[in-house]
This record gives structure tokens, sequence and C-alpha cells, in this order.
């Protein structure tokens, strides 16, 4: 078994074309910024200088402010692809950036879950039993926000758009090529929970009503009143990497581990088949997110 660190959720200074170097203050500078991020930055920071361009030009020409490409290009803020793709045509960048964008998501989700992200992009097939929670993978904004502004310690408002944005962009496994066979055992309780208001869960029921729908993804609930099943002992995933490696991933608390172990990830395995032959099939559990949409 390989246990993923525990860390807390998931911020070198530049200068305008024509002023020299800007350096920063001891009480400015940051330790903690993901290497990713400023080594992003840096390279933006290059481009714009060998284009000739200031900082003003490159926000009116990629449609962000001054602010945020300064702190882009000082690591303090992560790029998001939007940035990514407008820079590199605007930058002649040749692919420069964009092949960073994965490193610099990756570096926005928290320390200790970050082993099994890089492992979850090699995904061939990846299952889940999620009893409490929405599953990240199938969270909407509006969940995954609420998610993090409740979080306990307080997360600050940087701190909460960059854990939203981290979130969302494991999405595109959703559509990515080759196409990843997902499935999704979900507990009732969680699609009875309120997680933000009443609005937020009922456009987040609408978003798994549409997976299902389009079969991007299989989902399965777990009813509220199955008899004892192994599920009851907490939240898992197990996954097949395009390897054909074979690996699970618990986590609870804030703490994650990525497991290897042939036997453990076996026995796992043998438990999802289990809860999805106890959960409704398909068809009804769409019908019960259908209801629970109604009643709301």
């Amino acid at each position: 078994m390989t246990a993923a660190k525990a860390g807390k959720g998931d911020n070198l200074n530049g200068h305008t074309v024509g002023k020299g170097p800007c350096r920063a203050k001891p009480s400015e500078r940051r330790d903690d910024l993901p290497g990713i991020w400023v080594g992003y930055g840096k390279l933006v920071k290059m481009f714009r200088t060998r284009a000739l361009m200031s900082r003003e030009q490159l926000a009116e020409r990629v449609g962000y402010s001054v602010d945020q490409v300064a702190s882009v290009e000082q690591g303090r803020r992560p790029a998001k692809i939007a940035f990514t793709t407008a820079a590199e045509e605007v930058l002649n960048a040749m692919g420069t950036l964009a092949i960073l964008q994965d490193d610099v998501d990756l570096a926005k989700l928290p320390m200790f879950f970050q082993d099994f992200a890089q492992i979850e992009m090699e995904a061939l097939s990846r299952f889940s039993f999620d009893p409490l929670l929405v599953p990240g993978l199938l969270q909407t904004e509006g969940y995954a926000r609420a998610m993090f502004a409740g979080h306990v310690p307080q997360l600050n408002e940087d701190q909460v758009e960059q854990s939203v944005e981290g979130r969302l962009a494991r999405q595109r496994l959703l559509s990515r090529e080759p196409v990843v066979n997902l499935s999704f055992v979900i507990g009732e309780a969680a699609l009875r929970s309120v997680v933000g208001d009443e609005e937020v869960m009922a456009e987040q029921l609408r978003y798994l009503l549409r997976v299902s729908q389009l079969r991007k993804a299989e989902i399965q609930v777990m009813p509220v009143h199955a008899r004892f099943h192994p599920g009851l002992e907490g939240p898992f995933v197990v996954l097949e990497t395009l390897e054909n490696r074979r690996y699970a991933y618990l986590e609870s608390q804030g703490v994650g581990h990525v497991v290897s172990e042939p036997s453990t990830v076996g026995r796992l395995t043998l438990r999802y088949g289990t809860l999805r032959s106890m959960a409704l099939n398909i068809d009804e559990s769409a019908r019960l997110i259908g209801k629970l949409i109604g009643d709301r």
C-alpha cells in the first residue's frame, strides 16, 4: 500500500515591458506557491516580453484584468484553460503553455489527493461508491462551491475558487478519449441531503439525471432501506489504468490513501460488484432521481 500525503486543501514577481525587474519584498515572498504555477507564470512573462507586449496589452488581448495577468505571471493564481488557450495564440507559445495545463490544474487539488488524481488521468475504468456526498466527478459548480465554502477550517475566497476550479477540471475525464468506463453507486442519503440550498440541490439532481440519460456514466442509487451491505464501511474507488494496473483509493476526513496491493484492490473490487448488485438498477435510479427533483 502506498499512502498519499495528507495536507491542507487546495498561492515572484514580474515586470512590464520597458521597466526594470521588480523584486518581491521579503514579506511578500510565498514559499508555499506550487512550483508548476510559478514556472508557468515565468513562461508567460518570457513569451510576453519576447513579444514586446505589456501586461496591459496582454490583458486586453486575452480578456483578463491586468491584476489577473500579474497574478498568473507571479504564480499566485493558476491559469484557467481559457487563459492558456488565448495566451497560446496571442503569444505564439507553440503549445508550451498548453502542455502544462493538466499539471497546473493538478496543483489546485489538495496535496493528499494529487497522487490519486495523477493515476485517475490514466484510467481505463473507474468505479466508485459514495454514500453521503455526490462524487466529485459529477458535482455541479454550485454544489462544489457550497462544499468548499463550508470547509472546516474555513478556506479563504481564493482557496475556495481554486478548489472549485480543480474539481471541475477533473471532470474532463468524463469526455476523455479513449473513453473511460465509469460507474457510480451513490447513496440515496447523498441525494436527499441539502448541500448549499434547495436550488443548488435541484440543479445537481437535474445534472445527474442528464448524465445518466446520456450514458456518459452508469449511475446507480443505493436506497436508504437497503439491508446491510459492504459499503457501510465507507466510500472507495477502484480503477484500472490504460496499462492495466489496478488501484484503489480510500479517503476520510481529509486523509487519502492510494492502494496498489493486489489482494486489497481485489477485495474492494469484489465489494463494489456486490454493491452494484444491491443498488437500484440504472433505470430505477433515474426514476428515483426524477422523483426527488419533483419533490423539491
